[in-house]
């Protein structure tokens, strides 16, 4: 049954009559697609000035609101009101010219022209017949600027990382006179110092009184920015409420209906001493040096620090995908030289879950099924695919991760980002590995979602699966993992363990309050 608003929560006080009329409001918004109805009666408004955060799980409703509110999508009933009017709906053009600017999740970026070029499509300042390049130009680098990004504007989009094609996505959206800027997930790609910059953009956009909607799944972030919080679930609204009034506890709890704690399995230690993975000294060149961990059967060995540290460079060297320049890896106390990936499958019976699922997890316009597949066809047939067998196993694997899918000839980018990572997972154990590498696992995730992961991860353990969990959020570390290995600067400094797990004694290691010298795993 759909959720109704939580009587209990705390409620937003009414903005003054006296005031200015919200810059963007809906009021009670409903779209379906077909017989489903994915958002339903939503009356929500946006104040020149504020940051307002809007919450939920994958399909809460939080994409279809914020498409209907920039023009994308047209509503099935209710209104959009701006400055306290009512205006036309599904009307993106007239929605920018309003200055309601969507930075979409997924970027919206023509590959093939240059930063400058992006910068200005559709909006392209003329003197006269011809193209003002040279105000182009100049434009140009100053949004850049203001963004601290150093990219070239002449660069082609598509031969940027994914993270410097974001910070393109918000300097093209700053470039012009926004009255509403909505952000979806915009951090689910920036580093650290990325991410620090835009907090700053934010603030100071609405501090020169924009209106900012800001849809993240990471709390921290939420309570950090936000003036109000509103929380959608099953496309309706639960509340709205002051950001200050709400703990990220309470905010779990209205999203998901279960408190933060409890999304965490039961910790169940290793019953085990075995080690299966044993590292000593290895080097990834200008990325690691010198790391030595050891594994053990049924453990959750968790992977913290920041961005840059080595985590992910450290095991894509482990699993062939990057040059070892020096050190030894032992499986089952037997030597072990990685070459490539198949290699690693094969003889280290390990399988790695990229961070990037997009870019290294997935084919994102083949189908599901057949990503799913693609990292252990020999499972069905030699020289031909047994396409029945594929067809089965998929589908069974769908079950099992609880994949939702309508249709099953769709490219795997037309599901949500969950669903997508469920296809990565379901690929990745599908080849029976005995070590699995989480790498950022629940990145760009909902809360429920997350919650699934959790327990899929910990059930791998159970059944004496040995994990990894490389990680940016130290709670999931806290909650996860027996042990923690803290990397700072391409190194080791750390392994923590009990009560020396806590958010304060890993982040005095991985920003170098502690723990000058590498430390080796026991």
């Amino acid at each position: 049954m759909a959720p109704q608003p939580d009587q209990n929560a705390p409620t937003a006080s009414s903005p003054s009559s006296a005031g200015a009329p919200p810059k963007l409001s809906a009021r009670q918004l409903t779209k379906a697609f077909g017989p489903v109805t994915v958002l339903q009666d939503v009356d929500v408004d946006f104040f020149a000035g504020e940051i307002h955060a809007v919450v939920g799980e994958n399909g809460a409703g939080k994409s279809t609101l914020m498409r209907i509110l920039s023009g994308i999508l047209e509503p099935t009933a209710g209104e959009v009101w701006f400055d306290g009017r009512p205006v036309a709906t599904g009307d993106l053009r007239a929605m920018e010219r309003l200055g309601v600017r969507l930075i979409h999740q997924e970027l919206n970026l023509a590959e093939d022209l240059s930063v400058v070029e992006n910068l200005f499509l559709g909006q392209e300042p003329v003197r006269g017949p011809f193209l003002d390049e040279r105000k182009m130009a100049q434009r140009g680098a100053e949004v850049l600027a203001a963004v601290g990004t150093d990219v070239a504007l002449e660069t082609r989009v598509k031969d940027l990382r994914v993270s410097e094609k974001q910070m393109v996505e918000i300097a093209k959206a700053i470039s012009h006179q926004a009255t509403v800027l909505i952000l979806d997930e915009p951090t689910a790609v920036l580093t650290r110092r990325e991410a620090e910059r835009l907090f700053q953009i934010i603030e100071a956009s609405a501090a020169r009184g924009v209106a900012i909607v800001y849809i993240s799944h990471r709390l921290e972030e939420v309570k950090r920015l936000a003036n109000k919080v509103t929380v959608l679930r099953d496309g309706k609204l639960v509340t709205t409420a002051p950001a200050s009034t709400l703990s990220p506890d309470e905010i779990v709890r209205l999203m998901v209906g279960r408190r933060l704690r409890d999304l965490f399995p039961p910790k169940v230690p290793p019953t085990t001493p075995d080690v299966v993975l044993d590292v000593k000294n290895l080097s990834v060149h200008g990325h690691v040096t010198e790391a030595s961990f050891s594994l053990r059967k049924g453990e959750i060995l968790g992977f913290a620090g920041l961005v840059g540290a080595g985590r992910t460079e450290l095991f894509e060297g482990l699993m062939g995908l990057r040059k070892i320049t020096s050190g030894e890896i032992f499986r089952d106390r037997k030597r072990f030289s990685p070459s490539n990936y198949s290699g690693a499958i094969d003889r280290l019976r390990a399988a790695y879950l990229p961070e990037d699922r997009k870019e290294k997890g997935l084919v994102v316009t083949f189908d599901p099924r057949t990503n799913y597949s693609l990292l252990g066809l020999r499972r069905f047939g030699r020289l031909f695919v047994d396409q029945e067998k594929e067809r089965r196993a998929f589908q069974q694997a769908a079950r099992d991760f609880q994949i939702k899918i309508t249709d099953p000839d769709l490219p795997v980018n037309r599901l949500s980002g969950g669903n997508q990572q469920k296809v990565v997972l379901a690929k990745v154990l599908g080849v029976d590995p005995e070590i699995i590498i989480f790498d950022e696992p629940t990145r760009g995730i909902d809360v429920g979602t997350k919650a699934q992961i959790y327990q899929w991860i910990a059930n791998q353990a159970l059944n004496g699966k040995a994990c990894i969990v490389i990680s940016s959020e130290l709670l999931e570390i806290i909650g996860l993992c027996h042990r923690v290995v803290v990397m700072r600067s391409s190194r080791i400094v750390a392994v923590l363990e009990g009560e020396q797990m806590n958010e304060d004694g890993i982040m005095m290691y991985a920003t170098g309050v502690k723990g000058a010298q590498a430390a080796a795993l026991p």
